[in-house]
């Protein structure tokens, strides 16, 4: 009560005066705590949206090679089914040599020789199509090994700003230091993943 220029607060007018001073700019820990969650909160599920999209574009590009591996053994087995066609001639030419008169062993010869060279001609495709396709197998599993760093890192992230939440529900501060050690590992299993370990 007022009277004369003498004030005497009540026991919640002092609480009253301190809430109003921190929402007009003072601070308390706990407004500190809540701003700097926050704001940390935002940074991290910014940095969460960036790994979730490179994981999606890792897991994207596995299938991609996956299937550019796939196409390539198709084509290699398509390469080894034609130089069996050619043995396979090569082998009747030279039976037909063996049984032909002397006067045409030289025909049946030359045959011979021609599947050879074109034999040795689709096996050296057939080996380089059988080698880009192990090449695509492998681009497949690195992407798919560089997929998994990347959701490992974006789940932990998420734990963190769960983690978070909590703090600022709770009030703890032991949640908060939780909250940024998760942080640090998201961010740590991150960088493994853009460095391909």
């Amino acid at each position: 009560m007022s009277g004369a220029g003498f004030h005497v607060h009540g026991p919640h007018d002092h609480e009253l005066e301190h809430a109003a001073q921190v929402s007009h700019g003072g601070h308390d820990s706990h407004s500190g705590m809540i701003a700097q969650i926050a704001v940390i909160t935002a940074i991290i599920a910014t940095v969460g949206a960036l790994f979730a999209y490179q994981g999606g574009a890792t897991q994207a590009n596995a299938g991609l090679y996956k299937n550019n591996a796939a196409i390539k053994k198709t084509e290699a087995s398509n390469q080894w089914n034609f130089f069996q066609a050619k043995s396979t001639k090569q082998s009747l030419a030279e039976l037909a040599r063996d049984l032909a008169p002397d006067d045409k062993k030289p025909i049946y010869q030359a045959k011979i020789e021609r599947y050879e060279k074109e034999k040795n001609e689709i096996k050296l495709g057939a080996e380089k199509l059988e080698l880009e396709s192990t090449n695509w197998d492998k681009s497949s599993d690195e992407q798919m090994h560089q997929h998994h760093r990347w959701a490992q890192a974006t789940t932990v992230l998420q734990v963190s700003i769960a983690l978070a939440a909590i703090a600022l529900l709770t009030k703890k501060r032991w949640l908060e230091y939780g909250m940024f050690a998760l942080a640090a590992v998201g961010l740590l299993t991150g960088a493994l993943a853009a460095l391909h370990i």
